[in-house]
C-alpha cells in the first residue's frame, strides 16, 4: 500500500516574483518589528511568526488561488499555496473534479472568508506558521480553521491544515502584552499527551481503543460506526490506520489559557472492502471511481487523510482526556482489485 513517503510532504515553493532570490535560513534575516528593521538571526531569535498584514496577505493569496483552482478543478492553480494534509486532500479533490468535470466546476461558487481572526505564535526557528480562523460562506455556518507555514522568510506561505469548527468551540488562546500567542513543543511533557503522540495515539485508538480520548463523534462514535460496518451480509471491510508526522504533516499546538493547548494534527487511513464469493463491491460514487487505478472485482481499497484538531489538556487536569472538536477526511486515491 502507499505509505507516507507518497503523500505531499516537500518543502514549500518560492513565490514566483521573488524569482532565485534565496535566503537560507541559516544566514541573517530581516524582520519588522514595531521599532522598525532590525536584523536578527531567524533561527534563534524568538519573534512572531508574520506580522498581522503578512497573514492577512497569505490569506488572501490562498483564498483567490483557492477559487481559481475550484472553478477550473485544476490543481496547478493553487498547488503553491497548500502543502502537508490539506494539500493531499485537495488535490484529490480537484483531481476527481477534473475527471468528472473537464471543463470545470459547474457548480462553482467562490468562496468568501469574513470576521477573520488571527492567531500568530511568537517563536524561534522554522517551521513559522499562524492560525486564520474565518466565517466561510461554506460549511453550513461553521468557521474554517487554517493554519499557514512556511520554512523560509523568501518563501510562500501555504495552507497545511483545515479544519471546519463550529463557532465557540475553539478556547481563548494564551497571547503576551503584544497580542501574540504560545506555540507548544511537539514534545511538551506539560499536556496530557505530547502533541507529537497524538496521532500515534489517535491511530492506535481506533484500531484498539483505550483511555486517551473523550467519546464523541470522531472517537468513540467513529469506533462504533466501524464495528458495525465491517460484516455485513457478502462484504467485509477491514480497516488500516497509520500516523502521519513527516515534513508539512507535523503536529503544531498553541497554548490556551486553562493551561493545555490546541493541537492539530495528520494521519493516513485505508478501507478496504472485500465482497464474499458470489457477491460484488457495493459501486462506488463519481469522485471515487475517478481516482480508481485497477478494476474492481472482487475488492475496493480507498486511502484517505485527515486532519484534526484537538483540545489536549495540561497535565493532571480535569480527566486528563483528549477531545477532538474537528476533523476533515478526504479521499486521495483507491485501488480495485
Amino acid at each position: 500500500m502507499t505509505r507516507e513517503r507518497s503523500l505531499r510532504t516537500g518543502r514549500p515553493r518560492l513565490r514566483r516574483r521573488e524569482g532565485n532570490a534565496l535566503v537560507a535560513v541559516s544566514l541573517t534575516v530581516v524582520s519588522l518589528t514595531a521599532s522598525g528593521c532590525v536584523v536578527v538571526h531567524g533561527e534563534r531569535e524568538v519573534l512572531p511568526a508574520a506580522t498581522r498584514a503578512e497573514a492577512a496577505e497569505a490569506l488572501g493569496e490562498f483564498t483567490t488561488a483557492y477559487n481559481k483552482a475550484d472553478a477550473a478543478y485544476d490543481s496547478s492553480l493553487d498547488a503553491e499555496y497548500t502543502t502537508g494534509a490539506l494539500g493531499s486532500i485537495d488535490a484529490a479533490r480537484l483531481k476527481a473534479g477534473r475527471v468528472n468535470n473537464p471543463n470545470g466546476n459547474p457548480q462553482h461558487t467562490p468562496l468568501k472568508l469574513t470576521d477573520v481572526r488571527y492567531t500568530i505564535p511568537k517563536k524561534a526557528g522554522w517551521p513559522r506558521w499562524f492560525v486564520a480562523d474565518a466565517q466561510a460562506n461554506k460549511g453550513g455556518g461553521a468557521r474554517w480553521v487554517l493554519v499557514f507555514t512556511r520554512h523560509g522568510i523568501s518563501e510562500t506561505w501555504q495552507a497545511a491544515y483545515l479544519t471546519l469548527v463550529t463557532p465557540g468551540a475553539l478556547p481563548e488562546f494564551t497571547k503576551d502584552k503584544d497580542g501574540w500567542a504560545e506555540a507548544v513543543p511537539a514534545d511538551s511533557a506539560e499536556l496530557a499527551r505530547p502533541p507529537q503522540a497524538l496521532s500515534k495515539d489517535y491511530t492506535t485508538y481506533l484500531q484498539s481503543g483505550g483511555a486517551t480520548f473523550a467519546d464523541g463523534a470522531h472517537t468513540s462514535d467513529l469506533r462504533a460506526a466501524r464495528t458495525k460496518n465491517s460484516s455485513k451480509p457478502g462484504l467485509a471491510t477491514q480497516y488500516i490506520d497509520e500516523p502521519l508526522t513527516n515534513g508539512d504533516h507535523a503536529p503544531l499546538a498553541l497554548r490556551t489559557t486553562d493551561g493545555g493547548a490546541v493541537v492539530f494534527f495528520a494521519t493516513h487511513h485505508y478501507v478496504k472492502q472485500t465482497a464474499a464469493a458470489g457477491a460484488t463491491v457495493p459501486t462506488p460514487n463519481a469522485n471515487v471511481l475517478a481516482l480508481t487505478t485497477g478494476e474492481i472485482k472482487q475488492s475496493l481499497t480507498m486511502e484517505f487523510v485527515s486532519n484534526g484538531v484537538a483540545l489536549d489538556p495540561g497535565k493532571g487536569s480535569g480527566d486528563g482526556k483528549v477531545s477532538l472538536i474537528s476533523r476533515l477526511e478526504g479521499l486521495t486515491a483507491a485501488k480495485g482489485e
